[in-house]
């Protein structure tokens, strides 16, 4: 089955169009990201975010469940978990049963679930509600990321304080004046074709679209970060290595019904690299990881567990790694799935889902109304909670923002930092 990744989003968006060259020239090892805490270490009151991207539009409902709901089970008779199968919340909602980590974090009180989360007049399709999400920009396009925006903010300029784990920089790390840094997993040097490439493409060009000389403009500041890794460039290794959220044979991990399936897939590997950076004292405030594969139109139930699964694993493992590190995770996807089963065993592009925010700062508990399942609108859910209010409660709390500035006026905040 076809499934929408960050490659093919990345793609369809043309950042890649440029940087697509430079698949293999973002390569650095985990030492060489370390290096940076000593020119430039992070304060240490300063808190971090790491957002991870779930590509594909993850089914809310078969995550935070509403198993004591009737019309749950009318609309979902065969996809739909009972009471006795999910992690009981309280408010006659549980999480998926491959979410057993996530639901220690709860009972911890480290875990917020935000609700109803979408913008207004939501869009089905992949492209146009990725792009949204990552402009933070619902009324039109805008050719920088919400991110990338907070970097244009700094003096500095600085392409480490915005990180992404994989070979191409996701839209929402492009800004103006500023874009984040592209770090491969795997990879050791930037290979000295490439850096030639980087450098050329760096330069200014007439008549292209704005977003996409960006991501070339962000191919100049390779050399910046190569430098501050300590990397030499090296004369071979001209590969294209794949995106960390591409499935591959031994990332994917044997299905043992989703409690710890993926725990050597790569989420773990791009959540791994961020720990070790942060416990280093890397100047970065802002990490970018991803998984795919959540385009679920047909045997949903199987496939959407085990990449909860992988989820679970990967983040409270990372959580365990940076214990006391002022970390604050916070997963989203581009939308949920429709509140009906359809007839293939999946669910079909829907609107408002879950976001799901976790670490030692975070205020656990419900944020938003839940959307109701006998109101559904065009047979959608119902948004309840502005998505912008959670990108400004993360930039006010924790990048130390200002998010009226970024988003264009919206200040709103909720309660969960």
């Amino acid at each position: 089955m076809d499934t929408w990744t960050r490659r093919k989003f990345l793609t369809a968006s043309g950042v890649t169009a440029g940087a697509a060259l430079a698949a293999g020239a973002t390569a650095y090892t985990v030492d060489r990201l370390l290096d940076s805490g000593k020119s430039g270490r992070r304060a240490d009151d300063a808190k971090v975010l790491v957002l991870v991207t779930l590509y594909g539009g993850n089914d809310g409902l078969n995550t935070v469940v509403p198993a004591w709901d009737r019309a749950y089970h009318d609309l979902r008779p065969d996809l739909a978990y009972g009471e006795d199968e999910v992690l009981p919340l309280g408010e006659e909602l549980g999480l998926n049963p491959g979410m057993k980590g996530f639901k220690g974090l709860w009972d911890d009180d480290q875990l917020a679930v935000v609700r109803g989360v979408s913008y207004p007049r939501p869009d089905h399709s992949h492209f146009r509600s990725m792009s949204i999400w990552q402009t933070a920009s619902p009324s039109g396009p805008l050719p920088t990321g919400w991110l990338g925006r907070w970097l244009d903010t700094a003096e500095d300029r600085d392409p480490l304080r915005a990180v992404s784990i994989g070979a191409t920089l996701p839209p929402l790390l492009a800004g103006e004046r500023t874009a984040g840094a592209a770090v491969q997993l795997g990879g050791a040097r930037l290979a000295a074709p490439w850096q030639r490439v980087c450098k050329e493409l760096a330069g200014a060009q007439d008549g292209v679209h704005p977003l996409q000389a960006r991501a070339a403009a962000s191919l100049g500041d390779l050399n910046t970060v190569v430098s501050r890794f300590g990397g030499e460039p090296r004369e071979d290794g001209t590969g294209a290595p794949q995106d960390p959220d591409e499935p591959r044979d031994d990332t994917d991990g044997a299905d043992d019904g989703g409690g710890s399936a993926g725990a050597q897939g790569q989420l773990a590997a791009q959540l791994s690299v961020v720990a070790e950076a942060i416990r280093a004292g890397a100047p970065t405030r802002a990490y970018s990881v991803s998984l795919g594969g959540f385009d679920t139109h047909a045997g949903e139930k199987e496939t959407q567990t085990r990449l909860l699964g992988q989820l679970d694993t990967a983040v409270t493992g990372f959580l365990r790694q940076v214990r006391g590190e002022n970390v604050v995770v916070a997963v989203y996807s581009e939308f949920g799935r429709r509140a009906r089963a359809n007839a293939n065993q999946g669910t079909d592009h829907g609107t408002s889902g879950p976001v799901l925010i976790l670490g030692e700062p975070v205020r656990g508990g419900f944020y938003g109304d839940q959307p109701s399942l006998t109101r559904l609108r065009d047979d959608d859910l119902a948004t309840t909670t502005d998505f912008r209010d959670v990108y400004a409660t993360l930039l006010a709390r924790v990048l130390a923002a200002d998010p009226g500035q970024i988003l264009d006026g919206h200040d709103r905040t909720l309660a969960f930092l």
